[in-house]
């Protein structure tokens, strides 16, 4: 499917991926972000210089699973948002 597709779905909870990716295990999902904001932790506190416990909001975004298990922010590449290899991951 076309990554307009894949972005359709994730939008409706689906987990997608490329077909043409090497990595075993990654896919990306979207994450609806805190409009409403979410009490912040030290570590991000510290980066943004707030208070531990302020409400840090958070707009929507994608995220990807790396081929360790970690978890990204990602920004799709001009060859992903062209490429029509997009699957729903099961």
């Amino acid at each position: 499917m076309t990554f307009g597709i894949a972005l359709e779905m994730l939008k409706k909870g689906f987990r997608v991926a490329r077909k043409g990716w090497n990595g075993k295990g990654m896919f990306v999902v979207f994450q609806k972000g805190y409009p409403d904001g979410i009490p912040c932790n030290k570590q991000t506190a510290e980066a943004w210089g707030i208070s531990e416990g302020d409400l840090f909001k958070c707009n929507p975004y994608l995220q990807i699973r790396c081929v360790d298990g970690s978890h990204s922010m990602w920004v799709p590449s001009i060859n992903d948002c062209l490429a029509e290899d997009w699957v729903i991951v099961e």
